[in-house]
């Protein structure tokens, strides 16, 4: 079949990368046959080094779908010829004028070539045995000579994502390790000064939430390392003043689990999800059924976003805000004694909310055990709800 011409139609000039786009799509490819389709799929995974988006794709998988085999080959008539309105048809109804868009940038892009006609259209004439003695239309033969460079960067593109899968759960590993090492020395060693490593861990946390390239990974594994370094160097200082209290240390945390537990299943009571306590004395003698919660979860969450880095699963129910706010209130500074504290005198759900709106402004709270007793002591005495404090945080853009 005959090729005779390579020149745009209309007012499209030639360019030195059009010239350079002709040349290569006439060098002999490396590969003589190739299944169509797998090599779309490979393009899909580097559509970055061939700098094409996935509406471009888009249009090319409408062109594939011209082409009446299922290989491209050497031997064969690459040159398809829809309309526009057949090519927009298949490409999901795209507009003409975006559809013209997105065939510049894949001539551009050197992943396809113009055989335009006489007077633009695309059509091909056939000889007298049925073949094609010539086609106008767009080409698809440089998609051919680039397979073995398209199928390279697919594997690069590939094995480059493999690597910040890797780099990215080694960061969340060593983020965890440092947030449950630290909440174990504050718990433990509170004669020890913490506050400096947690400001840290805590600038490392807000970076971790940017889009961030495989050299700025790289720099929060470091960072992430030194910080690891540090607790346990520490936490070594002062394994023989910890050593004298194993047994109480073992107390404490089983306590601790076990008033976690008892205010987890003191709110399926009052929620309904349980028997109610038929004794009158028992149920005067905890006030936390007694706080009501005056805010949607769903607007507590979007003031404090920055709670969720610091649970597995989704925040669903009020349990699982007091949860979030029972694990990460170790990392913040804030002793048992004045979480206690909070949850007797807000009631647990209350406590959770107001814990993570001093997470979102930890920045500028200089002691939240002290300030979270503070806010304490005003809810005794009935002055205080947390629903300023979330109103403030979605007004004043700190969500």
């Amino acid at each position: 079949m005959d090729v005779l011409t390579t020149t745009p139609f209309g007012q499209r000039a030639v360019s030195a990368a059009l010239m350079e786009h002709t040349r290569a799509a006439q060098a002999q490819p490396a590969v003589p046959h190739v299944n169509k389709w797998e090599l779309f799929r490979e393009l899909c995974t580097a559509k970055s080094e061939f700098n094409v988006s996935d509406r471009d794709l888009t249009v090319l998988n409408a062109l594939l779908s011209f082409h009446r085999d299922t290989n491209l080959s050497d031997n064969d008539m690459l040159i398809v010829f829809p309309s526009n309105a057949a090519l927009a048809e298949r490409a999901h109804g795209m507009a003409e004028s975006t559809l013209r868009r997105h065939l510049a940038a894949l001539v551009n892009a050197g992943l396809l070539l113009r055989h335009d006609s006489p007077n633009g259209k695309r059509y091909a004439v056939r000889d007298a045995e049925g073949g094609y003695a010539r086609a106008f239309g767009l080409d698809l033969r440089p998609l051919l000579v680039k397979a073995d460079k398209i199928a390279h960067a697919a594997s690069e593109a590939r094995a480059a994502a493999e690597r910040m899968r890797r780099l990215r759960e080694e960061l969340t590993l060593l983020k965890r390790d440092a947030v449950k090492l630290l909440s174990f020395g504050q718990d433990n060693a509170p004669q020890s000064d913490w506050e400096p490593i947690q400001h840290r861990l805590l600038d490392v946390h807000k970076t971790m939430r940017r889009r961030l390239t495989v050299e700025m990974m790289s720099d929060i594994r470091a960072e992430l390392r030194m910080i690891l370094d540090q607790i346990n160097r520490q936490l070594v200082n002062d394994t023989e003043k910890m050593s004298g209290k194993a047994a109480e240390t073992e107390r404490h945390y089983h306590n601790s689990n076990t008033d976690s537990y008892d205010s987890e299943l003191h709110n399926e009571n009052c929620e309904g999800g349980g028997a109610m306590p038929s004794d009158p004395e028992s149920t005067q003698s905890d006030t936390s059924c007694h706080k009501p919660v005056n805010l949607p979860l769903a607007l507590v969450l979007k003031a404090c976003p920055d709670l969720l880095p610091y649970v597995q699963e989704d925040i669903r129910t009020w349990r699982d805000l007091i949860g979030a706010a029972d694990f990460v209130r170790g990392m913040m500074g804030v002793s048992p004694d004045a979480w206690r504290e909070a949850r007797n005198s807000m009631g647990p759900e209350n406590a959770a909310i107001v814990l993570a709106c001093i997470l979102q402004k930890i920045s500028d709270i200089h002691s939240p055990g002290g300030y979270l007793r503070a806010l304490s002591r005003k809810a005794d005495l009935g002055k205080f709800s947390p629903g300023p404090m979330v109103m403030a945080l979605l007004n004043t853009g700190a969500a």
